[in-house]
């Protein structure tokens, strides 16, 4: 079984996976490509892959289960703020979560295509978008992507994603169907039919019954093929659960993307459930994301959801951006990236210095890895200092995964500002409407998902209140 990429592939990346762990994978890569196509071949490399120990002189301990991360978290600098909003302006942060989320993936939606992603023609990925607006006259970022730049006759490796021209500026009337979307529509979807109670296995159960197998990739497609194989459609009405050994073989066998970007995005829906409650966002997040990845994929939806979380309550951008890190192990790669971008956006007030910086820093991952692109965010909502615009265009801007970093960007701010806050020539545009080409939410009123997030929170904060 090989999944989203061919079996070759898939060990050529867990050996660029293992090492990235810290394990000696000297001669695998030419061991890889001389294999071939022989599968009996790649699969006794995948196993001695498997097998490896981590260094002893590894400097980083990143264990991948909620107990063992809490162990290494630093302690709080402060406690969160307990919110007092009003009903309304708990609903109006709702709504800026939404249609901040919405506002920034649509910015970066159109620039998700490798020129902007991975650099081309000796160009950083950040190069090419500020010469993509700087083509169409539209620099400095201030809307939505162009659909036209003079930067794809002067620079003919340059090109937007075509399939994504209705988020163009020309051409946006809605928001449309997208994994940064549609991942914070089950979120909802979770919390609105299991509440507090589900596990890995609701997870997978959830995304065979709503995704399709064509809308997973990297790391939910080899999750999502794995779970298919250990799970029974004629006994659906059994709740048979994951063994621990189970659910690890589901987010780890044949996955070499488990700490890629993927449950990082798939946290927002946890995270509005969750509002104000960084703790329990966090948890959330483990729950969701260690169905599919291990160690800083894990980490990076914990962080992830609890600064979303954070923002319903605090106003400070830096203060959300260490609540953040206070979710994770101090001791992993991803705590030390982000404190390194941090230092980075403290270290320069311009926008292009800070994403040349940012990707000089941290270009040896892959294009979307966890690390980098969480790195990026933390950086944008810095420099942001809470202006909306200037956080959505810096996240996006950076390059990478530029839909899911202005995604996340947007969630946070939009939480923090709410929606009353959000300048119109961003939220207007997408006319209150998603296509999320999920069942019931395709398509959907932006203010609908607002509210059901509002009434899911209310929901599951009387619960946890008659539980004490």
């Amino acid at each position: 079984m090989a999944g989203w990429d061919t079996l070759q592939a898939l060990v050529k990346e867990e050996v660029k996976q293992r090492g990235e762990e810290g394990c000696d994978v000297a001669g695998f890569a030419e061991r890889a490509e001389a294999a071939g196509a022989d599968e009996a071949e790649l699969m006794r490399l995948y196993r001695e892959l498997a097998a490896l120990p981590v260094a002893a002189d590894f400097p980083y301990d990143e264990p991948s289960e909620l107990e063992e991360i809490r162990a290494l978290r630093p302690k709080a600098a402060a406690p969160v703020a307990s919110p007092t909003h009003t009903d309304a302006q708990w609903l109006d942060k709702f709504q800026g979560a939404w249609l901040g989320r919405a506002a920034g993936c649509a910015l970066g939606k159109p620039l998700e295509s490798w020129p902007f992603m991975n650099g081309s023609g000796g160009r950083s990925g950040t190069a090419n978008v500020r010469l993509w607006f700087e083509g169409a006259d539209a620099w400095p970022i201030a809307g939505y992507t162009p659909l036209e730049s003079g930067a794809a006759q002067r620079y003919p490796d340059i090109h937007i994603a075509q399939w994504c021209k209705a988020s163009t500026r020309e051409n946006i009337r809605f928001m449309e169907t997208d994994d940064d979307i549609r991942y914070t529509v089950l979120g909802l979807v979770m919390l609105e039919e299991r509440g507090l109670g589900f596990d890995s296995w609701d997870v997978g159960k959830l995304w065979h019954e709503r995704l399709s197998y064509a809308q997973v990739c990297t790391a939910e497609t080899q999750a999502y093929l794995n779970f298919a194989q250990i799970t029974s459609h004629v006994r659906g009405g059994e709740r048979e659960g994951l063994t621990p050994e189970a659910k690890d073989w589901v987010r780890t066998h044949l996955n070499p993307y488990r700490e890629w970007i993927g449950a990082q995005i798939r946290v927002d829906g946890y995270a509005y459930g969750a509002a104000g409650n960084p703790e329990l966002a966090a948890e959330l997040a483990w729950r969701d994301a260690s169905f599919s990845h291990v160690k800083n994929g894990i980490y990076g939806a914990m962080f992830c959801a609890a600064m979303i979380a954070a923002a319903f309550a605090e106003t400070d951008v830096r203060r959300i951006v260490e609540i953040g890190l206070e979710a994770i192990p101090a001791s992993s790669r991803l705590a030390a990236d982000i404190k390194h971008a941090v230092a980075i956006a403290d270290g320069t007030d311009d926008q292009v210095e800070l994403t040349r910086r940012i990707w000089d820093a941290f270009r040896h991952y892959h294009p979307v890895h966890t690390n980098n692109n969480a790195a990026l965010c933390a950086a944008a909502l810095i420099h942001s200092g809470g202006d909306f615009e200037k956080g959505i265009a810096t996240a996006v801007l950076g390059g990478w995964d530029t839909d899911c970093n202005g995604a996340t960007v947007g969630s946070v701010l939009g939480a923090m500002l709410g929606s009353d806050a959000l300048p119109a020539s961003w939220t207007a545009p997408l006319n209150d409407r998603l296509y999320a080409a999920v069942n019931g939410f395709h398509p959907i009123a932006i203010s609908a998902c607002a509210r059901r997030s509002y009434e899911t929170f209310r929901k599951l904060q009387a619960a946890s209140a008659a539980s004490v």
